[in-house]
């Protein structure tokens, strides 16, 4: 197996409503948030992990494939290779090509070979985050949430939960390990998981309106390549 050639996916991802992507930080303060955002520990900045990208746009390729059914919910691993049909094989091993998977199936991993896109971290774009400094404009955001008793009328559980607002900019930067020539179409089903991200949601609470995400490219010819994807037969596009 040999590289032949490195493609680079760049652009901007514009938040079209408020992000919320978990710091995991399980020390509450006095007036602080329930849920705060992760920040970068120097600048205090909000980012976008590169995993949180990954991990989404492969469990919503593995979704449309209908492959998360067939492993119960957990991440595809080439022990699920095993009583799929031809078709499903084809889908379950671009999908591990692309995102790679634990080192615990030696045989099937050297056969596949090594993991082919790489998810960097998301910085706020800088020119944005000038405008917004320049503006006086916050960062973050606390959006206050509660549960409706629905026969007294009245709010119930409060909850904090601080995200990053909409309109807000990110950069994106994802590089493809090409192996072989026909590895062409590892990179239309990374472009398609990226369309599905854009219809889905990124981060926690997409369910209520969270993360609604629009990636612009760089490449001119690379976007105009994004918005003609279609993926959905009855009319998705």
């Amino acid at each position: 197996m040999q590289l032949i050639d490195m493609k680079e996916i760049k652009g901007k991802i514009t938040l079209k409503s408020g992000l919320h992507i978990g710091a995991g930080d399980m020390e509450m303060q006095i007036g602080g948030t329930d849920n705060p955002v992760v920040k970068h520990p120097h600048t205090l900045e909000p980012y976008i992990p590169g995993s949180s990208i990954k991990g989404k746009v492969r469990a919503l390729l593995e979704l449309k494939s209908g492959l998360m059914f067939k492993t119960g919910g957990e991440p595809l691993q080439p022990r699920h290779l095993n009583g799929l049909d031809e078709q499903q094989i084809r889908q379950a091993e671009i999908i591990l090509k692309i995102f790679g998977s634990s080192g615990a199936d030696s045989e099937e991993l050297a056969r596949l070979g090594p993991t082919r896109a790489s998810f960097a971290d998301c910085p706020l774009n800088d020119q944005w985050r000038k405008e917004a400094v320049s503006k006086r404009l916050s960062l973050t955001e606390v959006k206050s949430e509660n549960s409706i008793n629905r026969i007294q009328g009245t709010a119930q559980n409060p909850r904090f939960t601080e995200r990053v607002p909409a309109n807000a900019v990110f950069d994106f930067s994802i590089s493809v390990k090409i192996f072989q020539h026909d590895e062409e179409e590892l990179f239309d089903v990374l472009l398609q998981g990226l369309k599905l991200l854009e219809m889905d949601a990124l981060g926690g609470s997409g369910s209520r309106g969270y993360g609604k995400v629009l990636l612009d490219f760089e490449d001119e010819a690379l976007l105009r390549r994004f918005a003609s994807i279609t993926l959905f037969d009855m009319g998705g596009k």
